[in-house]
């Protein structure tokens, strides 16, 4: 059977084969819209902000909801969706393999599957045999979908190299694609982390005034994304609007 997203799926396979390039994370169709006009190559979806656009915690979204999200966001632009899948939504490697069967029929052109349980890191092997079953449906499936391998320490405060490159590296054999460490600043460490996974690309986020789409670039980082900042910009633009209006009676400020 024909893949009606195959050209969306080559194109972002390809934004990996060299260069550096942002991938921005709207969390509605009317971002997504105003993303491709600015003339991004590429989006990801964001859990943070699909949350919170569900008046939701990040975390606390089920499956049918995120399902039903990246139908959203691949059916409102032509560029290809990178999914935000969490930990595959499924306690064992057979139900994470399920889940990602059914996000491949949304149409996205990547997806990550994180080794946070919602409490904890998943012990080593355990996490390798989930990124497995991720590669194997994705395989299984015919379709050219992307998998990034993701690992959270640094996100849950366990700011440790050496335990973060170890597992990179095992996920990169496990058949990830691409590889991501959210919240990892330091040059020194990004560009151990790019030369440990070589030649896969790696993905980092935009986490702090100080990082750049183009510093990046000269580490070797393959793709920049912007997690669920483009949705708290948002929110924090909101609350002040909102509170001024509760306050003062206005949305104007004063002069």
């Amino acid at each position: 059977m024909s893949d009606p997203y195959a050209h969306r799926r080559a194109a972002f396979r390809a934004l990996h084969g060299e260069g550096c390039f942002a991938l921005p994370n709207p969390w509605d169709a009317g971002g997504a819209k105003r993303l491709e006009q600015l003339g991004f190559h590429a989006l990801a979806s964001t859990s943070a902000g699909m949350a919170w656009a569900l008046g939701k915690s990040d975390g606390e979204v089920t499956r049918d909801e995120v399902i039903a999200h990246l139908t959203m966001l691949c059916a409102a632009t032509d560029l290809p969706v990178n999914a935000d899948f969490e930990n595959g939504f499924g306690e064992t490697p057979a139900q994470v393999a399920q889940s990602v069967t059914l996000a491949i029929e949304t149409g996205v052109a990547g997806l990550s599957i994180e080794d946070w349980s919602g409490t904890a890191l998943y012990e080593l092997p355990v996490a390798v045999e989930r990124l497995k079953a991720a590669r194997a449906a994705i395989d299984a499936s015919g379709r050219d979908v992307m998998l990034v391998g993701r690992t959270e320490g640094y996100l849950r405060g366990r700011r440790e190299l050496a335990p973060t490159l170890e597992r990179l590296k095992a996920y990169a054999d496990a058949g990830a694609d691409c590889l991501y460490a959210p919240a990892i600043t330091d040059p020194v460490e990004i560009k151990a982390l790019v030369d440990a996974v070589a030649p896969k690309p790696v993905n980092v986020l935009l986490w702090g005034d100080d990082m750049t789409v183009d510093s990046l670039a000269r580490l070797g980082v393959r793709r920049v994304s912007t997690g669920g900042a483009l949705a708290a910009a948002s929110w924090a633009g909101f609350d002040v609007m909102a509170k001024r209006l509760a306050n003062e009676g206005r949305l104007a400020s004063k002069a």
